[in-house]
């Protein structure tokens, strides 16, 4: 999940100033309900649901201000980021290569082409 929230999180970043307002919100509405809708399949009750989602809402609001300024950062406190969130023994230095060629991937990539029904995208 945390993974998902990184994603989403540098994807709402990149795209604040660019898109109008109300095309990120619905974007995220609709994250936030996918993720409900998951939730409920999985068989969980009302009360554990409501439970869960401010969970993920307020991880995920943390995810976004952390990531606040990334491009700014180096790569020790990036890692120190990646740290508080991704609970592994690995060599982070993967996580931080990744997360940069997907930063740069949106830069080069319209919102709309990310937000349709697309197969592929020209880089």
């Amino acid at each position: 999940m945390i993974i998902l929230f990184f994603h989403l999180g540098f994807l709402l970043k990149e795209y604040k100033n660019i898109e109008n307002k109300d095309k990120l919100q619905s974007f995220f509405d609709y994250c936030v309900r996918q993720i409900e809708l998951s939730i409920r399949e999985i068989g969980y009750g009302d009360a554990t649901i409501n439970k869960r989602m401010k969970e993920y809402v307020n991880l995920l609001f943390s995810v976004i201000d952390k990531i606040h300024e990334w491009e700014l950062k180096d790569d020790n406190k990036k890692k120190e980021i990646l740290q508080n969130f991704i609970e592994c023994e690995t060599n982070y230095k993967n996580y931080l290569d990744y997360f940069e060629k997907y930063r740069i991937f949106l830069s080069k990539n319209s919102f709309n082409n990310l937000s349709k029904d697309i197969i592929t995208v020209k880089n």
